[in-house]
């Protein structure tokens, strides 16, 4: 992470954030401390309402059904919800030496460096003969290096290919896989 200072990050899952940062931080301390190879992020995010709206960006206030009953001021954001790493920092404590923080700022869509990267992944995946579905994300798996996971779905879409040329074009990206 400390090699992408200024770039952009995101989670692959639901976010769940704490305007709490006493929360925040014994949840970080928490992952510290279970595990000498692992370390603590205190994740600190400027978040801007308007950026949020403009780019319709899913969040929600659950802090009144959250499992602390409000006092964690929980607040949910979608998947893949995309922030650029300011500044990234050691917290020194008592506790562990093994705790970050990791100042976020919120990226709408609009944001140039995210439109760059978004039209370069599109490129690399657009193929002169367009694909779709189950073929796309097969190749698409193969791209980003989840070999394993390409081959599994190749040799699915081999067993209920319709024609000749989809088995040959089926075994062929199998060859890449291995």
């Amino acid at each position: 992470m400390k090699q992408t200072k200024g770039g952009l990050m995101s989670f692959n899952n639901f976010l769940s954030t704490s305007e709490n940062r006493q929360v925040s931080l014994e949840f970080a301390r928490e992952g510290a401390s279970k595990n000498s190879d692992m370390v603590g992020i205190l994740f600190i995010m400027t978040i801007d309402p308007d950026v949020c709206t403009k780019s319709k960006i899913p969040f929600a206030d659950v802090s009144q059904v959250d499992f602390f009953e409000g006092q964690e001021a929980e607040i949910l954001f979608t998947t893949h919800t995309i922030f650029r790493i300011d500044k990234i920092q050691q917290i020194h404590d008592d506790h562990t030496d093994r705790l970050w923080k990791v100042h976020l700022t919120l990226v709408g869509n609009d944001n140039h460096e995210l439109n760059t990267l978004t039209a370069h992944v599109r490129e690399e995946v657009n193929l002169k003969a367009p694909i779709r579905g189950w073929p796309q994300l097969a190749f698409i798996l193969l791209k980003v290096g989840e070999p394993a996971k390409a081959k599994k779905l190749y040799k699915i879409l081999l067993q209920k290919a319709s024609s000749d040329k989809e088995r040959s074009d089926y075994n062929h990206k199998l060859g890449w896989a291995y």
